[in-house]
């Protein structure tokens, strides 16, 4: 009887762990202090396109995708993008129009946007895209692209 118990025991146990969900973010660390934000761009902002956005990190350092290096990763800015939170948070940022990677270690970019409201987020990701553990995430900004008029011929 007491087998059985612990048999059934052991079963339910494995049972519960293989269906939880854990929420960690991927598994490269990030320091305690470790920021992205914004350089040239606040919440409220109106902007004309192309818009210049310059990326910030503090506590850590940029390197190109595929470098494995400690307390490293490289810039993806979410365009009109829901937040990455959950189960995202352990799997590589999507490649799309709305997940830019910027894997060459860039820190600034030209990005052409539509007239109207657009959310931005930068989010950190480690040499193989998955964000770190914990997760370096700017603030979500909203910023509003003035419409461009151009001059008519007669």
């Amino acid at each position: 009887m007491r087998r059985l118990s612990l048999a059934i025991a052991l079963t339910l146990s494995a049972a519960t762990l293989a269906t939880t969900t854990f929420v960690m973010a991927g598994e490269t660390p990030a320091p305690d202090n470790a920021k992205a934000y914004f350089i040239n761009l606040k919440d409220g902002d109106t902007v004309a396109s192309p818009v210049l956005i310059r990326f910030g990190l503090s506590g850590m350092g940029v390197a190109p995708s595929g470098t494995e290096a400690p307390n490293t990763g490289h810039h993806h800015l979410l365009i009109d993008a829901p937040a990455l939170e959950g189960d995202s948070l352990n799997e590589a940022i999507p490649v799309d129009a709305e997940h830019v990677h910027f894997g060459k270690g860039q820190t600034e970019a030209s990005v052409k946007l539509t007239p109207g409201k657009h959310t931005l987020q930068l989010v950190l990701g480690d040499w193989s895209h998955i964000p770190h553990n914990k997760p370096v995430m700017s603030e979500r900004i909203t910023v509003t692209v003035e419409a461009t008029t151009q001059a008519k011929s007669p």
